[in-house]
């Protein structure tokens, strides 16, 4: 019996020096030693490697959605089972990447309907057919306003995803971009004053997220005011709470990002999300990625094609705007699969419910006795101080079938005593209550 891998000994040796490790085993350091030890024989058939694996797999935890009050970026919410029906059908599973339009006519009608309900939700002109997660569309969008302006100064609000932003600096790393922190007021927005100090010539970019990173509901409006028309104001945005709010588009916004998880995509243990990227029509063809078209063709029949392709595996490298090798298709189509499900009222269906929850939960703390640490008007997400070891305590409550609010020492030193709470549609009165109860048990 021929093993899978084809490599002799000394080819795998070869490939071990040439990447500077021992043996195989080093390759895999970062694994715990205890999740390493499968204990299955290597002559084992595969019933017995099957039953193994299963045993195994029935030891992880499985936290309740109810039970999940930890968001920062990805959201549990109600899936429609129509949803998944319809986005699992092999039409759209096994596409592949529609290089050539007239091979997948239904995926790129699909991604068609995508871009224009995702340009209706930011209020923006274009949209393109997805990027791959939220960080990435941002740091794209940076690297958009630099190649627009030509300048090398970025102003990002402290409350823009930290995460967001560590991978907007790796991307901008290599063309010098510099990044300048604005820093919060008492409300937990974007000081505007702060902000209108900082510009200068050299600014190519002002980011602000909405709502932000804790929750708090910028001032878009007072943003744009303080912003000129020659620096680009960049947002990210969480997209249910666009249907709610007035959209970014509205207001002025040059870029406008985000993950689209919310927008019936599962959790699946952190991944896969999808990135969103729209713009001004003026700026289409500096927009990384790809557009979607509608077009007629000789007979008059309605057909679709990708009218943008500026990525280097389709033109010049030194001309193209990204080297993103491809979209999200698939995730990119249950965006429009869930949002066509729900339709504009029940968007703000789930999104009102979201803020209720939130709000609710946010009571029931302070009733027991924690504090909210921003004053501003807040959408799903608010921050709040704890007190004795919350690390401990955040453990404690997993414990309990719980997944409790972010702790945010990891993220930000000066709210190392603080926690990101997150409620939706899916949390109950009796989950948020039961939370509460947990966290309170011993902060009297």
């Amino acid at each position: 019996m021929y093993p899978y891998i084809p490599h002799t000994d000394q080819e795998i040796k070869e490939m071990l020096n040439t990447i500077g490790v021992a043996n195989i085993d080093d390759l895999y350091v970062d694994i715990p030693a205890k999740s390493k030890k499968l204990n299955i024989p290597s002559s084992s058939d595969e019933f017995t490697v099957f039953s193994r694996m299963k045993s195994l797999s029935e030891s992880n935890a499985v936290i309740p959605r109810e039970n999940i009050f930890l968001g920062a970026g990805y959201y549990a919410h109600h899936i429609p089972e129509v949803v998944k029906f319809l986005a699992g059908k092999p039409e759209f599973v096994t596409a592949y990447t529609p290089y050539q339009a007239e091979v997948s006519q239904g995926t790129l009608q699909a991604l068609f309907e995508y871009q224009t309900m995702m340009c209706e939700l930011t209020g923006m002109e274009v949209t393109n057919s997805s990027m791959y997660d939220g960080a990435s569309a941002l740091a794209e969008a940076i690297m958009m306003s630099y190649r627009l302006k030509g300048k090398s100064r970025i102003l990002i609000s402290e409350a823009v995803h930290p995460e967001y932003i560590s991978v907007s600096k790796t991307y901008a790393n290599p063309h010098n971009i510099d990044f300048n922190m604005i820093e919060l007021n008492e409300l937990g927005q974007t000081d505007i004053e702060a902000m209108r100090s900082m510009i200068t010539e050299e600014t190519a970019a002002v980011v602000v997220q909405y709502p932000n990173f804790f929750g708090v509901i910028e001032d878009l409006k007072a943003v744009r005011e303080v912003v000129p028309e020659d620096v680009m104001l960049i947002v990210v945005s969480e997209p249910i709470s666009l249907s709610v709010l007035e959209s970014p588009g509205k207001f002025g916004a040059d870029i406008v990002v985000g993950d689209g998880q919310p927008l019936g995509l599962p959790l699946s243990y952190g991944g896969p999300g999808v990135g969103y990227f729209a713009t001004r029509e003026k700026y289409v063809r500096k927009m990384p990625g790809r557009i979607i078209g509608e077009t007629k063709d000789l007979e008059g029949n309605t057909g679709y094609v990708m009218i943008l392709q500026t990525r280097e595996q389709h033109i010049r490298r030194s001309r193209a705007t990204s080297n993103i090798c491809s979209n999200q298709a698939l995730c990119a189509v249950t965006n429009a699969i869930y949002l066509s499900i729900l339709g504009p009222n029940g968007l703000r269906e789930v999104a009102m419910r979201s803020y209720r929850n939130a709000h609710y939960l946010a009571e029931k703390l302070e009733n027991e006795g924690f504090n909210l640490v921003f004053k501003g008007a807040f959408f799903n997400e608010f921050v709040f101080r704890v007190k004795n070891n919350y690390d401990k305590k955040w453990k404690a409550v997993f414990e309990k079938g719980f997944l409790a609010p972010l702790p945010l020492q990891r993220y930000y030193k000066s709210l190392k005593d603080c926690a990101l709470a997150c409620a939706t549609e899916v949390n109950t009165a009796k989950s948020i209550e039961l939370l509460v109860k947990h966290l309170g048990s011993d902060e009297r």
